[in-house]
């Protein structure tokens, strides 16, 4: 549970700035940085590891305020992934209808309104909360208008930031507060697709096999359709669902896309990375949480490190060397370096950590975020590791909960 796990801890700080990679580097531009596989996770850490990971006791007294503040989420881990109370029996109908007055739409889901007993689905009202939250810094993951866990999660972050109970239930009190947050700006908005859209470079297809992705120019997006469903933080099926006519593949095609912000808050000085919950808390230096994102955290055959570490600097666009000493991929059992690209194994940031080979890190498969597991690094969105760090620096502190 949430509050066993944090009891007896001693949080610590992360900051993590990201450059927002372009959506494909050129040769130029490909950063020399090269990334290597999680070691054992279970290794005993170095000296230098636990000098570098050393904190102070204003920094220890402020990961305890930071304890009190995640005890309060309790009861939104521990809820089950409804967001609202289904539907009864005898209001059945009255929800359905409610549903489907807002049409996927541009003018549906941007005048999708809040009612009682929304249940589990995929409805406009959630598109609209998705883009809200994302705006908010609770960040949702893929947006693609349905409930689920990952939705939850950044419902409750987001009551949590705003002293709003934490129940991870999407109330008409915290409804009400998304919308006045999010002021006249629509949720979603109309995009011509440009040109340059079009261009790339693009990979058509990448192949599973690292030999064979080592071998390519680059680990670009596969074609407009992703790239344009990353720069908008959306999950690509539903991109294709709001523009179910489009081709995605011709200059002056207007399609409907998010209307989301690409930064964080300044400030940030703490980052707890919990496994359990599979999240990411961002707080300030007031101790005031001020971000979250939903994030795949180890696995059991690869678990990340536990204990305390150090933002050590950020890598655009890293080249990553693959090791088969570390875990075996297919029948790859040479070394083998993986050229950059958003579908690259660590998508197309790293930010690394004082943890030898371990990072905060994007991913090609952003739908499947807190969904899966990785090698022991901590895994978000591109688009969510890209706006992290923007904001971090060398020395920061992270800390990693059960």
């Amino acid at each position: 549970m949430f509050v066993r796990s944090i009891l007896a801890l001693s949080l610590s700080c992360a900051l993590t700035t990201s450059v927002l990679a372009a959506p494909q580097a050129s040769d130029k531009s490909r950063s020399s940085t090269s990334v290597e596989d999680p070691i054992d996770p279970l290794a005993i850490d170095t000296a230098s590891d636990v000098a570098n990971s050393t904190i102070t006791p204003q920094e220890q007294k402020d990961l305890n305020q930071a304890a009190t503040t995640l005890q309060k989420l309790e009861k939104s881990e521990n809820l089950k992934a409804d967001i609202a109370q289904a539907p009864s029996t005898t209001n059945t109908t009255n929800t359905a209808n409610n549903a489907t007055k807002a049409a996927w739409t541009l003018d549906g889901i941007n005048n999708a309104e809040w009612y009682d007993n929304i249940g589990r689905g995929q409805f406009p009202v959630y598109a609209r909360a998705h883009v809200m939250l994302n705006n908010a810094h609770a960040s949702p993951g893929a947006i693609d208008g349905s409930s689920g866990m990952n939705t939850l999660k950044a419902i409750s972050s987001f009551q949590q930031m705003q002293n709003l109970e934490p129940t991870g239930t999407l109330t008409k009190e915290t409804w009400d507060r998304l919308v006045s947050l999010q002021g006249n700006k629509p949720a979603f908005v109309e995009y011509t697709i440009t040109e340059a859209d079009l261009k790339g470079p693009y990979s058509g297809s990448i192949p599973r096999d690292y030999a064979l992705q080592a071998k390519m120019k680059g680990l670009y997006y596969t074609g407009p359709l992703e790239m344009l469903s990353e720069k908008f933080h959306m999950d690509e099926a539903f991109m294709k669902k709001l523009n179910p006519n489009a081709s995605f593949k011709k200059a002056g095609e207007r399609i409907i896309v998010t209307n989301i912000r690409n930064e964080l808050p300044e400030n940030i000085h703490l980052i707890v990375a919990h496994k359990g919950v599979k999240q990411l808390y961002l707080f300030n230096s007031q101790n005031q949480m001020v971000g979250s994102f939903p994030a795949t955290i180890g696995s059991a055959q690869t678990p990340s490190p536990t204990g305390t570490y150090k933002i050590t600097g950020v890598a655009p666009n890293p080249w990553y060397s693959y090791s088969p000493s570390n875990f075996v991929q297919g029948n790859n059992n040479k070394p083998l370096s993986l050229p950059p690209g958003p579908n690259g194994p660590v998508g197309n940031i790293w930010i690394g950590l004082s943890k030898k080979s371990f990072g905060i890190h994007g991913t090609p498969n952003p739908s499947l975020i807190s969904k899966t597991a990785s090698h022991g690094c901590i895994r978000l969105t591109n688009w969510d590791a890209n706006d992290l760090g923007k904001k971090v620096k060398a020395g920061v502190t992270v800390k990693f909960l059960e």
